[in-house]
């Protein structure tokens, strides 16, 4: 593909008026100038650069670059979701990029449903896929890859249409204000195989991964007992951890702990002693200690919604902007505001200065930017968001989780890359009705295996949770076989390895696949894809021998051939 030859379209508001602009490559590397909007690109063969100056204030709408390509029949295309949740995997000729469920798009549905990704503003369509920040495209082992160097002017989005034969780049400028200079696309190329493709585009990358978290193992409270945790539990699946001593490395106190998703104050029926004192233990027995927040989340019930709701992200019709389902659900605090800045810098104090914690999982970050606002596109927002967190996180780690990928790149020391695991290894009945970043195993996997190339280059990869208890306060419904698949894929795929059962419960054999699955896979990872509708092919080296596993998304039955 030549990254010369495009057609670029740019809509905007001027004066209030829609404006339409189509303009083809060669004029605008010869500096196209109309007298309202100057344009120019600077890029080399293996980039392509757009600079818009505007001689009067105007608001974006859309920028699109536009690329004739062929789709060979066995050719793939990357699509990488949204955000962490949302399914990633490779695309081929006849294969479906799945939006909203029919049922979720009426109104109340689809804003709530649709709250947690990019239905409102991106295309879906049959042989139309599109994928966030980065994509490639894959004939065998030859992969040829695009990626943006900037989404902070904007989410960057690739879109393929395999029957129109097009390509093309597309930024999320919806809601920015222009008076001066602003750089419209930043993309590069690179090609090789798979690593070597991934190698060059994040050693391009402005932002550089802190490369502090190479491998957690450990426990975190959520999927056993969801919000009803208390300190007795809490200090009971600490000591089960420790049958796992020496190869575990920290453990992760999960939600339930406040009193309210968006207050944060602790609940003290549950832990009557507060935290500080759970740290110290975790401390005392040599791991780590982390700590789920939600920092831009308000359930509608939090008492901070009452006594500042002018605090909340609202629409263009004044309303607050609902932002999903979870706790019945929640609204978004905005972080542009100075006094919502010094609240969220606050609690992070608390969580740091006086309960001694040592990482956080910043969850449902999505949230910060679901709408375009004061200028600033969804991509700004977020990137402004990501440093905010930073800033108050100081040089504590951070496990991201819920957050476009992108203006997460550099800033989070880990972070989740696939949707929530579900306590059974078949999807729910409702897993097909809603959305792309629902609870399911199977996409959980999926987004694990085809978000490898992140693992290690920008941070560590968190795939959820792996399941071995039998029984539980929320039995995990898995065969045997369906067990051992599900910490195999999250070993081999990802250096976050976590746990939610009362390990103290388990019998011999299940031990002895926990410590397995806490020591960091050695092999190398050769090929991933889907072999047909329902199985994934991946074929790997370890040992220094060979080896194909195959697997049944649906089923969990696998098969491990040496070759």
């Amino acid at each position: 593909m030549n990254l010369k030859d495009f057609t670029l379209k740019l809509t905007y508001l001027m004066d209030g008026k829609p404006q339409m602009l189509t303009v083809d490559s060669d004029e605008v590397v010869k500096g196209f100038d109309n007298g309202t909007v100057k344009l120019a690109e600077d890029g080399d063969t293996n980039a392509v650069r757009i600079h818009l100056h505007t001689y009067k204030p105007l608001e974006l709408k859309l920028a699109e670059v536009i690329y004739d390509h062929y789709f060979a029949s066995d050719e793939r295309f990357f699509g990488g979701g949204f955000q962490s949740w949302t399914v990633s995997r490779e695309y081929a000729h006849g294969d479906v990029q799945k939006g909203l469920a029919p049922i979720c798009k009426l109104p109340v549905a689809r804003e709530l449903a649709g709250a947690t990704g990019d239905y409102h503003f991106v295309q879906y369509g049959k042989s139309l896929y599109h994928s966030f920040t980065y994509t490639y495209l894959r004939n065998g082992d030859k992969v040829e890859l695009l990626g943006s160097l900037n989404e902070r002017t904007g989410y960057t989005v690739f879109y393929a249409d395999m029957t129109e034969n097009v390509l093309a780049i597309v930024k999320d400028v919806e809601g920015v204000t222009v008076d001066g200079d602003y750089e419209l696309i930043n993309v590069i190329r690179t090609q090789g195989d798979y690593d070597k493709a991934f190698d060059a585009y994040f050693e391009a990358y402005p932002q550089k991964s802190t490369g502090r978290v190479k491998h957690f193992a450990g426990y975190t409270s959520w999927y056993n007992y969801y919000q009803d945790i208390n300190e007795e539990i809490i200090l009971r699946d600490l000591d089960g951890l420790m049958r796992a001593k020496g190869s575990a490395n920290i453990y992760q106190i999960d939600d339930g702990y406040e009193t309210m998703v968006g207050d944060w104050a602790i609940d003290e029926k549950k832990f009557p002693n507060g935290l500080a004192p759970i740290v110290d233990k975790i401390h005392s027995n040599g791991l780590q200690a982390g700590l789920w927040v939600a920092p831009f989340s308000a359930q509608y019930k939090a008492n901070i919604i009452k006594q500042h709701p002018d605090w909340l992200i609202r629409g263009k019709n004044g309303k607050p902007v609902r932002c999903g389902i979870a706790w019945g659900g929640f609204y978004a605090l905005d972080f542009e505001k100075k006094e919502v800045r010094s609240y969220i810098k606050a609690i992070f104090d608390r969580v740091f200065d006086e309960w001694h914690f040592d990482m956080v999982k910043l969850d449902f970050l999505y949230s910060a930017a679901i709408y375009p606002r004061n200028g600033k596109s969804r991509g700004q927002l977020m990137c402004e968001a990501m440093d905010f967190l930073r800033e108050c996180c100081r040089d504590k780690l951070i496990l991201g989780c819920g957050v476009p990928l992108g203006p997460a790149f550099g800033i989070v020391d880990a972070c989740r890359i696939g949707c929530d695991a579900e306590t059974s290894f078949k999807d729910k009945y409702y897993a097909n009705l809603t959305n792309r970043e629902i609870i399911s195993t199977k996409n959980a996997m999926n987004n694990a295996i085809f978000r490898r190339h992140l693992n290690g280059r920008i941070f560590a990869n968190d795939p959820d949770v792996f399941f071995l208890r039998n029984g539980g306060v929320k039995p995990a419904k898995y065969t045997s076989e369906q067990k051992s698949l599900l910490a195999t894929i999250n070993n081999m795929f990802g250096s976050v390895l976590f746990v939610s059962d009362s390990i103290g419960d388990y019998d011999d054999s299940q031990m002895e696949i926990l410590l397995k699955s806490y020591v960091p896979f050695e092999g190398k990872v050769l090929l991933a894809e889907y072999a047909d509708s329902e199985h994934i092919r991946i074929v790997y080296v370890l040992g220094g021998e060979k080896y194909r596993l195959i697997f049944n998304v649906n089923t969990g039955k696998n098969k491990v051939k040496k070759l």
